[in-house]
């Protein structure tokens, strides 16, 4: 194995995609280095690969097929005439292997040895290294447990179990889920911390003895144990606990001789007490919010040690709080259901950093994670950096897919969050609260008045008969509602509201003297955005023929069938919410249950079968 460190990089791949491989781009275009970027055939036409100097084409669409491929993506490494690597996050950043066949082929690894990743990317290794054994047989008296995957990391392979009977199947779909997500399908068993705090600690290490702590970081807004939102420093931290954490996070490092970036994570519990979960030896997700604080970029600082320069002999002062927020592609009201489809619009206030692999629009597909962008705040306090990321949510403009945002937006202003007295189960206690949809009364109006702008008066028929009035129907969500408005000889009139201005994209009107802006966007024969409200223009009539049999099973997006219930067939007695089949998209794994009790008569489905949005899964026949 050559050592290739100690010269000036001049060209970075990054074996990655989306949101990371634009952010490392960004740093790389700032620093005069040449950019190459991998990608799918999903990908040909993604933001990353249009944003690099130069591209590299892996045949096929899934994960497994191009991503996960570590030869393929160092023949094009060399093929492009690059000298470094750069892993991102997820997919092979946490694999040896790959990292040793980087170096093996004379290009600069962006990351630490492939000894320190073997020591702590698998995290059964990394706990018997902290001396931490798993649990080896399960009983009782150990529930509840968490099932988790020894690689990768972002919730995949991670089931918790608080039944003894549910243990044997979690264990099969956390295996089956890690090999799909990181090619590696083992799995272990640790206690499961009720009530604690997921918090994390920056380390940056170079290749001259020197260890950074960055402060830490509460990552305790968690869905399926992956992180929704991010902050540093981790508020509410007695000053002892977080130096403690501080020192352990940097004898973990001194432990493997460690090198880069990485992060070591720990579960806090409810009593202050610190259990060591698992190092990540690779750059994560939330890592901006620990450079909004330090004023740092880690991309640039990874590139430098990569170089073989040193580090300062202490880090910079911390400065301020910063919190992140993960816009995603999914629906939290339905079990967290990726969305697909076009990206319209995604406009972000100015005054906080956008992190995104996506822009007006591109496609989100079902082969790769639905996080669509990140946005950070910075400011003085906490309080100002929440106010400041909430309020740039809620002004933020997307146009396409349904999104966490509002999710987002009032878990930023939850009494629970604002004090700081969040854990890893907030979601579990406040979800149906959080998700309430709060429709706007009047966007349905201003829909129907953008559309009508420019239409003929005469066609109206005014000028002859009383105006009858004009009747448009929308849906908003679940719900269905009708407007009504006429055109008089002063304009446009609806009940209780005066009509200010219309155009086809403006409408303004005055509610109790109050009058208030609608920015008004149509997308096609049938999607209208008005604000924040996604609405859909229905048929005055609705079809009769567009009617399902009870009991039906529609798929709820797009994706891959992985599992079938065993012995499931037609014919088969089930109970309301028995589950039936597994399905497979944008890196989730969701189960369809049984949605009454009765009898299958009809079963579309088999293992991996690719499924389009609302196709007709399976059919229970109540009893």
């Amino acid at each position: 194995m050559t050592d290739v460190r100690d010269h000036l990089i001049s060209t970075v791949l990054v074996a990655n995609r989306g949101e990371i491989a634009c952010r490392i781009f960004r740093t790389c275009r700032e620093l005069g280095i040449r950019t190459v970027a991998v990608h799918s055939d999903a990908d040909e036409n993604a933001l990353h690969a249009r944003v690099a100097d130069v591209t590299v084409r892996l045949p096929g669409s899934t994960p497994t097929e191009t991503y996960l491929r570590g030869e393929l993506i160092v023949k094009a490494a060399v093929a492009a005439g690059a000298d470094a690597v750069h892993p991102g996050y997820g997919f092979l950043s946490e694999n040896a292997d790959f990292a040793r066949a980087v170096l093996d082929a004379g290009l600069v690894w962006i990351g630490p040895p492939p000894e320190a990743i073997e020591a702590m990317a698998s995290k059964t290794r990394a706990k018997q290294l902290m001396g931490i054994a798993p649990l080896e047989q399960v009983t009782e008296a150990d529930l509840p447990v968490l099932v988790k995957a020894a690689a990768g990391g972002g919730g995949r392979g991670m089931r918790v179990v608080r039944q003894l009977a549910d243990l044997k199947a979690e264990l099969t779909a956390a295996r089956a889920e890690a090999t799909s997500a990181f090619g590696d399908g083992e799995v272990f068993v640790e206690p499961y911390v009720e009530g604690g705090r997921h918090i994390e600690v920056q380390i940056l290490a170079d290749t001259h003895g020197t260890v950074w702590a960055l402060g830490t970081r509460d990552c305790s807004l968690q869905r399926r144990h992956q992180k929704v939102i991010e902050e540093s420093p981790a508020p509410g931290l007695p000053e002892q606990l977080a130096e403690e954490l501080s020192e352990l996070a940097v004898r973990a490092a001194r432990a493997v001789a460690y090198e880069g970036a990485g992060t070591v994570e720990f579960l806090v519990s409810a009593d202050n007490k610190a259990h060591f979960l698992e190092m990540n030896t690779r750059l994560q997700v939330e890592h901006p919010v620990t450079e909004a604080v330090f004023g740092i970029d880690l991309v640039a600082l990874q590139l430098r040690v990569a170089e073989g320069e040193p580090l300062e002999s202490e880090p910079p002062r911390a400065r301020g709080h910063a919190i992140e927020a993960r816009l995603y592609a999914e629906d939290p009201a339905t079990d967290w259901t990726p969305q697909t489809g076009t990206l319209h619009r995604l406009a972000v206030p100015d005054g906080v950093r956008l992190d995104t692999g996506y822009t007006d629009g591109d496609d989100i597909g079902v082969h790769y994670d639905p996080m669509l962008a990140k946005l950070v705040a910075h400011a003085p306090t906490r309080a100002e950096a929440l106010r400041k990321l909430a309020g740039a949510l809620e002004r933020t403009t997307i146009h396409g897919p349904i999104t966490n945002r509002a999710l987002l937006v009032n878990s930023l202003r939850h009494k629970e969050f604002t004090t700081a007295h969040m854990d890893t189960g907030f979601y579990d206690r406040h979800l149906p609260d959080l998700t309430q949809p709060t429709p706007d009364p009047h966007a349905p109006l201003a829909a129907a008045l953008a559309d009508t702008h420019g239409r003929s008066r005469f066609a109206a028929g005014w000028r002859n008969v009383p105006s009858q009035p004009q009747v448009k129907r929308y849906a908003m969500g679940d719900t269905e509602c009708e407007v009504q408005y006429r055109h008089t000889r002063e304009g446009l009139t609806a009940d209780g509201v005066r009509v200010v201005h219309t155009d086809a994209r403006l409408v303004v009107l005055e509610v109790d003297g109050v009058r208030r802006k609608f920015e008004v966007a149509r997308y096609g024969d049938d999607q209208v955005y008005v604000n924040a409200s996604a609405l859909t223009a229905l048929p005055r009539f609705p079809d009769p023929a567009a009617q399902l049999a009870p009991g039906s099973l529609l798929a709820p997006m797009p994706g891959t069938v992985v599992r079938v219930a065993e012995g499931l067939a037609v014919g088969a007695q089930v109970t309301a919410g028995e589950p039936l089949l597994w399905l497979e998209a944008m890196k989730m794994e969701h189960k369809i249950t049984a949605p009454v009790t009765g009898k299958l008569t009809a079963l579309n489905a088999v293992p991996g079968q690719q499924v389009q949005l609302a196709s007709l899964l399976a059919v229970v026949q109540p009893t």
